[in-house]
C-alpha cells in the first residue's frame, strides 16, 4: 500500500524525493515523511495527511541532504498520527521506511523493551528500526546488522534503511512487497515501483523475492535470501516521466470517466482486427480447446469484472468457470484440475492477495494468465501469459477506465476461447467484434447526457442506504455501482441480483431507500421489471437505467426516474452500463463534498494482505 523512495545522490535529494512521493501518493495518503543524512546526523520531517502537508512542513522548516528516504503511508498498525508516520528512527543512527506488515513484531518489541528500547509510536515498522540498532550495538557492521534483522523478522515487506555509520549507504529489502532499484550516473535510487523513479532514471532492477540490496553512489550490491551475492537483469522502464494532468476537469476520476471512449478504442484496437474480424491476442502458451476449467481470481472492482467474464465464458465457450476473491482463494484449499487455466486480474499487477494466489496456482501446475494495466509489475514477470489492458495511468483511486478496459480484454478472451473450442464460428465472432467496435461511440453518447446523471445523483445523495439491482451480466455491474458509491460518497450501498430481493433484502425497502435498477432490453427484461414493480409496491424509489423509458415500468402512483441508454447486447452491455453507475457515484461524491480522487481509508495499490 505505502510508497517508498530512496536516493544516494550527489545533490540535495529532498526536492526529488518529494516529487517521487507525489507520484506515489496513489499508494497511500494518511501521512508522509522524509529523512536525510546530513553532516553526520539523520534529520527528518513528517506530516499527517496528503503530501501537500509535508510540502508545507518542508517550506516552514527546510531539509537537505545527499542521501535520503521518503514514504507515503496507508495505515496498517497504528492510527494516522505523526508519531506513527514514517520514516521511523531508532536513536539518531537508524531511519527506516516500510511497506507491508511485520507479523512477529509484538514478540520482538517486548524483547527489545526488556533491553531498554523506548518506542515512540504504535507501528510494526518502528520495531525493525530498533532491531537494527540492537544489532549494531552488539558489534555488527551495517551490512551484517541488516542481514541479521531480515533473518529475524517475518511477514511481507519492502524496506528502505538509512544507517548513520559514515559509509553513506542505503539498504533495501523485498519480501512479498515490490521494490525496484534504479541506476543513475554517479547516484542510485530505490522505489516501490518504476513510477516512483520515472523522473530519475529508466534503468531499473526489479528485486526478486527475498532479495536485499546495498546502494552507494557508484555501486549496487544485491543479495538473495541466503545472503549470497547475486546479479539480476537490468530492465529499461517505459513508465512516462510526465505527471498526469487533470486538464479542465475537476477531478482525475472525472477525467478518467470521460476519456473512456478514446481509451477503449485504443484497447479494442489492440485485441480486435476489424478488417479480418478476428481476435488478436498477445502470445498464448496454452491450447484453449484443451483447458479443463478456468479459475478467475481478483479483488474489488477487478473481481466484478471476473464475474462478468464467467457468464460470458460459460455462455459463449461452454467451459466451466469459477471466480474467487483473491484474499480467500488459497486459504480454502482450492481444487485444481489438470490442464486448468488460472486468470488473475489486477490494475496494478502488485495486489498482494492476487499475487499470492497466482503463486499458489502456479505451484499447482495451472497455466497462468494475468490481465494487468501496469506491464512492469510483479504479476507480469511471474505469469505465463500477460494481456495488458492499455488503460494508461489511472490516478483516481476508484477504478473507472481500468475496469471497462478489463472487460474489453475479458470479452476478447471469451470470444477466443469460444472460437478455439468450436462453440462459435467466424461469422459470429465478426458480428460480436463489430458490436464491440461501436462501443466508443455509444459511450460518447452516454457521456453527453452526464448532466442527467448529475441531477439523479443530487436526488439520492442525502439517502443513508441505496440498493443496486440487476440480473445476468448486469448483476456484477450493480455490485460495481454499489462499490463505487460506497467508496466515493460514503453512503451505505448494497447490490443484489434483482430476483433475490424477495428472499430477504426487500425488508429494507421503504420510501427512504432509492433503488438503482439496471434493466436493459434483453431476455431478462420482463423479469427485472417485475422485480422493480415489487420494490415500488413497497414505496421504494426506483432509478431505472435502461434503453426502455419509464413508461416501460408501470409505476402506478409511485414516482420513477429514468436514464436512457442505447440498446446493446449482453457482450457490449456490461461495459456500457458501467459508465452511468460510475457517473452516479462521482456526482454523488461531488454533491456531498467528499474527495472523489482520494477517498478516506483507501489506496490505489493494495500491497498488503
Amino acid at each position: 500500500m505505502c510508497g517508498i523512495v530512496g536516493i544516494v545522490g550527489v545533490a540535495n535529494t529532498v526536492p526529488r524525493i518529494g516529487e517521487a512521493l507525489h507520484r506515489l501518493e496513489y499508494r497511500g495518503y494518511d501521512s508522509s515523511g522524509i529523512a536525510v543524512l546530513k553532516d553526520g546526523n539523520i534529520e527528518r520531517r513528517r506530516a499527517v495527511g496528503k503530501i501537500s502537508a509535508l510540502d508545507q512542513k518542508l517550506a516552514d522548516n527546510p531539509l537537505s541532504g545527499l542521501i535520503g528516504i521518503g514514504h507515503t503511508r496507508w495505515a496498517t498498525h497504528g492510527e494516522p498520527v505523526e508519531v506513527n508516520a514514517h520514516p521511523h528512527m531508532a536513536g539518531d543512527n537508524v531511519a527506516i521506511v516500510h511497506n507491508g506488515i511485520i507479523e512477529n513484531y509484538a514478540s520482538i518489541k517486548a524483547e527489545l523493551m526488556d533491553k531498554g528500547h523506548v518506542f515512540e509510536g504504535e507501528t510494526d515498522t518502528e520495531v525493525v528500526a530498533h532491531l537494527i540498532k540492537e544489532n549494531l550495538q552488539s558489534g555488527l557492521v551495517a551490512r551484517e546488522a541488516v542481514s541479521a534483522t531480515l533473518r529475524r523478522i517475518e511477514g511481507a515487506f519492502a524496506l528502505a534503511i538509512l544507517i548513520n555509520d559514515g559509509s553513506e549507504k542505503l539498504y533495501a529489502a523485498r519480501r512479498g512487497s515490490p521494490l525496484v532499484v534504479g541506476l543513475g550516473q554517479g547516484e542510485n535510487y530505490l522505489g516501490s515501483d518504476a513510477i516512483a523513479l520515472a523522473s530519475l532514471t529508466n534503468k531499473v532492477i526489479y528485486l526478486e523475492e527475498g532479495d536485499w540490496a546495498e546502494l552507494t553512489r557508484d555501486k549496487v550490491v544485491l543479495f538473495d535470501s541466503s545472503d549470497n551475492e547475486v546479479n539480476r537483469p537490468v530492465a529499461y522502464s517505459q513508465v512516462s516521466n510526465t505527471f498526469a494532468d487533470k486538464g479542465n476537469y475537476r477531478h482525475f476520476m472525472q477525467k478518467e470517466i470521460f476519456e473512456q471512449p478514446y481509451i477503449l478504442a485504443q484497447t479494442l484496437g489492440k485485441y480486435f482486427d476489424q478488417t479480418t474480424g478476428q481476435v488478436t491476442l498477445p502470445d498464448v502458451t496454452v491450447d484453449f480447446d484443451k483447458v479443463s476449467k478456468i479459475t478467475i481470481i481478483a479483488c474489488g472492482t477487478s473481481y466484478y469484472a471476473g464475474l462478468v467474464a464467467k457468464l460470458w465464458l460459460e455462455k459463449f465457450a461452454r467451459v466451466p468457470v469459477e471466480v474467487d476473491i483473491a484474499s480467500e482463494f488459497r486459504y480454502r484449499d482450492p481444487v485444481y484440475m489438470d490442464g486448468g487455466l488460472a486468470v488473475f486480474i489486477s490494475q496494478s499487477g502488485e495486489t498482494a492477495d492476487t499475487l499470492a494466489a497466482l503463486r499458489h496456482a502456479k505451484a499447482a501446475g495451472q497455466h497462468i494468465l494475468s490481465i494487468v494495466n501496469v506491464e512492469e509489475s510483479s504479476m507480469t514477470r511471474e505469469s505465463d501469459m500477460v494481456f495488458p489492458i492499455y488503460a494508461g495511468p489511472e490516478i483516481g483511486v476508484a477504478s473507472t477506465k481500468a475496469f471497462t478496459c478489463q472487460l474489453v480484454v475479458l470479452a476478447a478472451l471469451s470470444l477466443a476461447v469460444a472460437k478455439a473450442r468450436g462453440q462459435i464460428d467466424a461469422a459470429a465472432v465478426k458480428t460480436a467484434i463489430d458490436g464491440l467496435l461501436e462501443m466508443p461511440g455509444l459511450i460518447s453518447k452516454i457521456l453527453q447526457d452526464h448532466g442527467k446523471i448529475d441531477q439523479l445523483a443530487r436526488s439520492i445523495a442525502k439517502a443513508r442506504d441505496i440498493l443496486f439491482v440487476g440480473r445476468g451480466v448486469y448483476a456484477p455491474i450493480a455490485m460495481e455501482g454499489a462499490l463505487k458509491l460506497k467508496e466515493l460518497s460514503y453512503i451505505h450501498a448494497e447490490a443484489y441480483a434483482a430476483g433475490e430481493l424477495k428472499h430477504g433484502p426487500i425488508a429494507l425497502i421503504d420510501e427512504h431507500v432509492p433503488v438503482i435498477g439496471l434493466a436493459p432490453e434483453n431476455d431478462l427484461f420482463d423479469k427485472t421489471v417485475s422485480n422493480l414493480q415489487e420494490i415500488m409496491a413497497r414505496q421504494g424509489r426506483v432509478v431505472l437505467i435502461s434503453n426502455q423509458g419509464a413508461e416501460a415500468v408501470d409505476a402506478g402512483k409511485n414516482s420513477i426516474a429514468a436514464f436512457a441508454m442505447p440498446k446493446v447486447d449482453d457482450l457490449v452491455g456490461p461495459i456500457a452500463y458501467a459508465v452511468p453507475v460510475q457517473l452516479l457515484a462521482y456526482y454523488a461524491a461531488v454533491e456531498k463534498g467528499t474527495d472523489a480522487d482520494q477517498p478516506r481509508n483507501l489506496a490505489k495499490s493494495v500491497t498488503v494482505e
